[in-house]
């Protein structure tokens, strides 16, 4: 295994692809994790932190579809789902920088 704490820095802010795209967020972190996991140190761990937290804000997202309809609070949750996306992968893309472990919140463990 080799050490390319770039790769997965890149893994992190892809995440980011989902602002750009709408749907890239999780699809490039699946295919770099899918890819990369036996290959560079740190990756299968990492990978499965980034999927978990995109697939939550995923199932959050849909649960907050019946709010907006039914009482308009769905809107302020989106808007608190979206601040989470776009801020946690880059605080984490600088913590895997730095060696650390990334931490999500409000990541359900659906990969373990």
């Amino acid at each position: 295994m080799r050490q390319d704490n770039q790769l997965i820095v890149l893994t992190h802010l892809s995440q980011l692809l989902t602002f750009i795209t709408g749907f890239g967020g999780l699809i490039v972190p699946l295919i770099i994790w899918v890819t990369q996991r036996d290959s560079v140190y740190a990756m299968n761990e990492q990978g499965k932190h980034i999927l978990n937290f995109q697939i939550s804000m995923l199932i959050y997202s849909l649960l907050c579809i019946p709010l907006i309809l039914a009482f308009g609070l769905g809107i302020l949750g989106i808007l608190i789902l979206c601040v989470l996306s776009f801020i946690y992968p880059i605080v984490n893309a600088v913590r895997a920088s730095q060696g650390e472990t990334p931490r999500y919140p409000l990541s359900l463990n659906f990969i373990s």
